[in-house]
C-alpha cells in the first residue's frame, strides 16, 4: 500500500500544480491513496472553497485535511458538514461542523483512517491536543478500527510535533506535520513502526515567503501594511511524503520525502 501526503496547498499556484500533475504522479509512483492539506488553497491563500474542494477531488485527491485557516472562507462552515472527505482538526473548540476523523475505503478494499489534529503552542485556541489524542487512541486501534491510519498534525513548533509523533508510534501508519510550509529532512520510520516527518512543506511557489508574495511579506515585516497579503503566483513545487505500508500490521515499511517541480529540489 502506497500513500501520498502533500503539504499545505497555497493559492492558485499550488492548486494548479496539483490539478495538472497529480494523476501522472499517481501512475508513475503507483500511489493507492492521496491526502492533501488544503487549508490555504483559496485564491487569497487562506481557507478553502467548495469549488476548489471538488476540483481537488476530481484531480485524484482522496481526502483533504485543514488547520487554523479552515473557517477563513465562510462558505466552508456550511458545506463541510456534508462532505466527509474534507476534515477539520478534531480538537477544535465547541461543536464545530464537520469531522476531525473519518474512515475511508480504498480502491483495494482497505479501510484508511485519517485523523486531523491541531497543535496548542502558538496556534489558535483549541482543546488540549494530547488529551484528545489519548482519548482517540483509547477508542481506536490499528488493524481493528482501520487497516491504516494517517495523522496530519497541524502545528507550529517542532518539539510538539515530535512528541506527538512518538506518542502515536506503533499506532499509526504515518504521522506528518503541516502548517510551517517548510519541508523538513527528517523522514524516518520510528522504533515501533510509524513513519514520521516533522513537516511536509507546501504545494506552492517557493520563490516567496511561505507561499505569499515576497515584497508584500517584506512590507509587512517593515510595518508597511498598506497592501493586502496575497499568494505568490509563480510555478509551484509539490512537497510531501510517500509511505509504503505493510498490509499485515498497517505499519510503515518505507518513507520518502517527495518534491516535484518548481524551485524546490530533493536533496540527494
Amino acid at each position: 500500500m502506497k500513500i501520498l501526503f502533500l503539504g499545505d496547498i497555497v493559492g492558485n499556484s499550488g492548486c494548479l500544480a496539483v490539478k495538472n500533475n497529480l494523476q501522472n504522479i499517481k501512475k508513475e509512483k503507483n500511489i493507492d491513496f492521496v491526502i492533501v492539506n488544503g487549508e490555504n488553497a483559496a485564491k487569497e491563500g487562506v481557507g478553502i472553497t467548495e469549488n476548489i474542494t471538488n476540483e481537488l477531488f476530481s484531480s485524484g485527491v482522496d481526502v483533504i485535511t485543514t488547520g487554523n485557516h479552515v473557517w477563513d472562507q465562510k462558505e466552508t462552515y456550511d458545506f463541510i458538514a456534508k462532505e466527509n472527505r474534507l476534515l477539520r482538526p478534531l480538537n477544535l473548540l465547541n461543536d464545530a461542523p464537520g469531522k476531525g476523523f473519518h474512515i475511508y475505503n480504498s480502491t483495494k478494499g482497505f479501510k484508511i483512517g485519517v485523523l486531523n489534529l491541531m497543535g496548542n503552542i502558538f496556534m489558535k485556541k483549541c482543546k488540549d491536543v494530547f488529551e484528545v489524542a489519548k482519548k482517540f487512541l483509547d477508542e481506536n486501534k490499528l488493524k481493528d478500527s482501520y487497516d491504516f491510519l494517517i495523522v496530519d498534525f497541524h502545528g507550529e513548533i517542532t518539539s510538539e510535533k515530535m512528541a506527538m509523533g512518538h506518542y502515536f508510534d506503533g499506532n499509526a501508519t504515518l504521522f506528518v506535520g503541516t502548517h510551517t510550509h517548510v519541508p523538513t529532512n527528517d523522514g524516518r520510520v520510528l522504533e515501533k513502526g510509524t513513519a514520521y516527518l516533522t513537516d511536509a512543506g507546501m504545494c506552492g511557489d517557493y520563490n516567496s515567503v511561505i507561499g505569499m508574495n515576497t515584497q508584500n511579506s517584506l512590507n509587512k515585516f517593515l510595518k508597511n501594511n498598506s497592501l493586502k497579503h496575497f499568494p505568490a503566483e509563480g510555478k509551484a513545487s509539490l512537497s510531501g511524503v510517500i509511505v509504503e505500508a505493510k498490509q499485515d500490521n498497517g505499519l510503515a515499511n518505507k518513507v520518502d520525502s517527495f518534491i516535484f517541480g518548481g524551485d524546490l529540489k530533493n536533496i540527494n
